[in-house]
């Protein structure tokens, strides 16, 4: 009860700042518009959930370097709109660069503060071990072969922020955001264009931390959360381009969800609930068999999933939301505040999502993904 609580008086909250809240089914438009920008690494669960959403009209994938170098995501996400059978939307390439992060002022950072756990294609061997990528750090031009198939779809001449722009003044007020990556293009993009942020009906995106805990009792779940033990407010999308990320936070958004590393450690990718896809037997499903590692959280799957059945949720918090930018050992860390204490710099009030039921989610999830493909 205290948690339900809690999350209607932060959306009580919300609608006293005047940020809109959504709006009822019977209220909500035939056809939602999204577009989503991603590293994206892997078959892309997330945009699969989107692409598969009956009323959800995905409008493009604009692509960013993170997790994986830029173009070797824009070869992952035209992968995955090939096996879903939509390749008539859109994928777009942006950034291969942070606006400011770079490798050599990351090494020089660790030199004073600590080896960072992970920093996409820009992580070297563990001591002892060998780097999860191989032996051979992967550079930004050279796509290797994808487990999942390579695309035969070519992306879009046009670039992510530009795409962007264009889209939402398309569609003014009426097209959902998912940044599930690092925010570089959006960053971009509202350089191009100042109203960009305010003319975006929603953004919802993952990234940032606040304090995740270990919620389940694997070892794949204990390895995650030790990570956060000593560095609770370091979260890799926001610690790849934090001046992307502050960026994005100051946005002039109606709406922001805001989905950190809370929520995700209670949920995990299984070898049980890729088992239970098997009987759809459709190219997605199969390919989920061997495009999903199971132990991995499921990160990007919660906010597309707090969008589509925001009932999931448990447990949320508005709190105004900023990033760290200073060359210190806070750099790229998660701020965070109540109104009565924040330091009125620009911040903005967002949605927090810190819980949500597996189950639940897990079954709406096995439901959009185990519907028949587009002939």
């Amino acid at each position: 009860m205290i948690i339900r609580e809690s999350f209607i008086l932060g959306l009580a909250t919300l609608v006293a700042l005047g940020i809109p809240v959504a709006s009822s089914a019977r209220d909500a438009p035939a056809t939602r518009l999204v577009l989503i920008d991603d590293d994206v690494v892997g078959l892309n669960g997330a945009s699969a959930l989107l692409l598969q959403a009956p009323g959800v009209e995905v409008l493009g994938i604009t692509t960013t370097s993170g997790s994986v170098w830029r173009d070797t995501a824009t070869a992952y996400a035209l992968r995955t709109v090939e096996i879903i059978g939509r390749r008539d939307v859109p994928v777009v390439p942006g950034a291969t660069y942070p606006l400011v992060n770079s490798e050599t002022a990351t090494k020089r950072w660790e030199g004073l503060y600590g080896r960072l756990e992970f920093k996409g294609p820009w992580t070297e061997p563990a001591p002892g071990g060998a780097s999860p990528a191989g032996s051979e750090r992967p550079l930004p031009a050279v796509v290797p072969s994808l487990p999942i198939g390579d695309p035969v779809t070519k992306p879009s001449s046009e670039s992510a922020a530009a795409f962007l722009v264009r889209m939402v003044r398309a569609h003014p007020r009426q097209i959902t955001l998912f940044a599930t990556g690092p925010m570089t293009n959006i960053a971009i993009a509202q350089s191009l264009d100042p109203s960009f942020a305010a003319n975006v009906k929603e953004l919802v995106y993952m990234g940032g931390s606040l304090n995740p805990q270990q919620k389940l009792d694997t070892p794949a779940a204990a390895e995650f959360a030790r990570e956060f033990v000593n560095t609770p407010r370091r979260e890799f999308n926001i610690r790849w381009d934090p001046e992307a990320a502050r960026i994005m936070a100051h946005g002039a958004w109606p709406k922001v969800t805001m989905v950190p590393i809370d929520p995700s450690t209670g949920t995990q990718w299984t070898r049980g609930f890729l088992n239970s896809l098997k009987p759809a037997h459709t190219l997605l499903t199969d390919t989920l068999q061997t495009g999903l590692e199971p132990g991995f959280p499921m990160w990007d799957e919660i906010a597309a999933m707090v969008w589509l059945e925001p009932s999931i949720v448990t447990r949320g918090e508005a709190l105004y939301i900023d990033f760290d930018t200073n060359q210190t050992a806070g750099y790229g860390d998660t701020l965070s505040w109540h109104d009565a204490y924040r330091p009125h710099l620009g911040e903005r009030a967002q949605n927090v999502v810190l819980r949500v039921d597996r189950a639940k989610m897990e079954a709406a999830m096995r439901a959009l993904y185990m519907r028949p493909l587009p002939r």
